[in-house]
């Protein structure tokens, strides 16, 4: 359906308040579709305000979709029959993805408010989509050198200017997040393709990340303003491939919920990071949260508001603390965007009457390609 984030399979764990040495719960709320049977969530903003896709009422593919509350938004910008996808959004409200053009191929986009507007591509390139922009109005993304999309580079459009980020020599790479300091994390092919691996793009330098020990490839997902970035890494002897966290020199494997794989989405300043994985003998995949050394899966903290959901991942997470991704319900099998905001204890509450501390409220199909996919590209 999506040109996903490259990711294999990630948790998402129990979330701290500050000030507070004990778990939250969380509450969930189903942000429903655009009137259609399934929809799923990719970002969120510090306001509250999420982005993804949903099928509409009649129409078999999905458009790209805001979420303000409960309110889904169609985004699509040509109404047509292919699927459109939003995948980022700012604090200003400026939301970013891919709508396809006349031709059938998708091209990446920005909504400023009702209007989309279509970016510049380099080259002789055809295919692009947007993932991320920072609230200085970056974008990142991926723009193909070749019609069919076979072939792809890493792109930042930063106004009127388009920039060719580059690989680690091989034919591809790809941007999946920008932080407020223009800080780019993705991935890149290396040298006569072999494998791929996470990179940073800081100013005109790449760097690679590399991987967990003995790994052949990797991939990077999300930066967060203090420069820590987290993806996926595969392990050594083709064991599977595990969430992963890169702070400076240090990388770190975040482990998984007890089974093979799991992959982190994404991470926000307080060094919170959701994604998903893969439980005891592979018999599921489910959302997850990362806080320190704890993993947790996110369908065991929620509250009854999650009766009759079973959280298959989270997307994004906001400085906030705020959760959004993708849930099965377990009664229809369909499949609805999600957002999951942490229930403040007692003591909090007792805080808040007292007017001296506040924690905000607010309120898919799986977009998963396996590192083995990037390793073969």
């Amino acid at each position: 359906m999506f040109k996903p984030k490259a990711i294999v399979l990630a948790t998402i764990g129990t979330l701290f308040v500050a000030g507070s040495a004990h778990a939250v719960t969380y509450q969930f709320t189903d942000l429903g579709t655009l009137g259609g049977t399934d929809s799923m969530a990719t970002g969120i903003n510090d306001a509250g305000q999420v982005v993804g896709a949903a099928v509409p009422g009649g129409h078999t593919v999905d458009h790209a979709a805001l979420w303000n509350g409960t309110t889904a938004i169609d985004l699509d910008a040509l109404g047509g029959a292919n699927t459109s996808e939003a995948n980022g959004i700012n604090d200003a409200g400026q939301i970013v993805g891919g709508v396809p053009t006349s031709n059938s191929n998708i091209h990446a986009t920005v909504w400023n408010g009702s209007t989309a507007t279509q970016l510049g591509t380099p080259g002789n390139s055809e295919p692009s989509v947007a993932y991320s922009i920072n609230n200085a109005g970056q974008i990142v993304g991926y723009t193909s050198t070749t019609s069919n999309g076979s072939s792809f580079h890493a792109t930042l459009w930063n106004g009127s200017t388009t920039t060719d980020l580059g690989t680690l020599g091989g034919d591809n790479s790809l941007a999946y997040s920008i932080n407020n300091a223009g800080q780019i994390a993705g991935f890149a092919s290396v040298a006569n393709n072999m494998g791929s691996h996470a990179v940073l793009w800081n100013g005109g330098t790449i760097t690679d990340l590399g991987t967990l020990p003995g790994g052949s490839g990797s991939i990077a997902t999300s930066i967060n303003n203090i420069g820590q970035i987290v993806g996926g890494s595969d392990l050594a002897n083709s064991m599977g491939s595990h969430a992963t966290l890169w702070n400076g020199t240090t990388i770190t494997d975040l482990g998984t919920l007890g089974g093979a794989n799991s992959q982190a989405t994404s991470i926000n300043n307080a060094g919170q990071i959701v994604g998903y994985s893969g439980t005891t003998s592979n018999a599921a995949v489910h959302a997850t949260l990362w806080t320190g050394a704890t993993i947790i899966d996110l369908n065991n903290v929620l509250n009854s508001s999650g009766t009759g959901w079973m959280l298959q991942d989270a997307d994004a997470i906001n400085h906030n603390g705020w959760i959004v991704g993708t849930a099965e319900n377990t009664s229809t099998g369909e499949y609805h965007a999600f957002l999951l905001t942490p229930v403040p204890e007692p003591s909090t509450f007792l805080l808040l009457s007292m007017g001296l501390g506040a924690i905000p409220l607010a309120v898919k199909r799986k977009r998963r390609i396996c590192l083995s996919k990037q390793n073969a590209e």
